[in-house]
């Protein structure tokens, strides 16, 4: 893969979450275009302007441009990263200048970290994920592929959390615990036991309330 010799981003996603990368982008030195499906008739979000949908996107030259993928939901956000990566486009983790990001950490590409984020030593951050704002990753956590950390959660030290799940906002989790693939953490949650796969489960203690089909 060619990366792009111009600091040019595309953000997939002209919402809230779109805004978000985009700040952090601007903080980096991009200058920020936004491409969406969902608003065809949109021209611009801000100050920013929208140029076209994700069929417009592809067809401009992988190497002449960066992208981000602005979408929360996590099964379409990594169909949309993968899509864009077997297309030859690089998508860099952004990283809001706020955050405290360990020297031993590890985040893999598409990765959005957002402001006053805490990501400790030799906790490992996978493809796509959202690490949302005033989120504290202590040491060892491994957070899965396109799974988003809501604002505010805490992970004590060697959490583990599965693909493509969510942990919802101002929630704490105890050392050592494993969260599931495809599991649905609610809002405020405190997790002291080990949550599976594939379930909704909230409170505090947290607990299963129905499957996440």
């Amino acid at each position: 893969m060619t990366k792009p010799s111009v600091k040019t981003l595309a953000i997939l996603g002209a919402s809230g979450h779109g805004k978000v990368i985009a700040d952090i982008a601007e903080q980096l030195g991009f200058s920020i275009s936004f491409y969406d499906d969902a608003y065809p008739d949109k021209k611009s979000i801000e100050h920013w302007p929208v140029i076209g949908t994700f069929s417009d996107l592809l067809n401009v030259p992988s190497t002449n441009i960066n992208v981000a993928v602005a979408i929360g939901h996590n099964n379409t956000r990594e169909e949309k990263i993968a899509t864009l990566a077997k297309n030859g486009y690089t998508l860099p983790a952004l990283i809001h200048p706020s955050a405290i990001i360990s020297k031993y950490a590890q985040i893999d590409l598409g990765s959005v970290i957002a402001a006053n984020t805490v990501i400790n030593a030799f906790a490992v951050i996978g493809r796509g994920c959202i690490i949302n704002t005033s989120a504290i990753i202590e040491h060892d956590c491994k957070i899965g592929d396109f799974t988003h950390i809501c604002p505010g959660t805490a992970l004590a030290g060697g959490v583990c959390v599965g693909r493509s799940s969510w942990v919802g906002i101002g929630s704490k989790v105890k050392q050592l615990i494993n969260i599931g693939d495809n599991t649905l953490i609610g809002a405020g949650s405190l997790i002291v036991k080990d949550i599976p796969s594939g379930v909704i489960a909230y409170g505090s203690p947290c607990t299963k309330v129905s499957d996440n089909s």
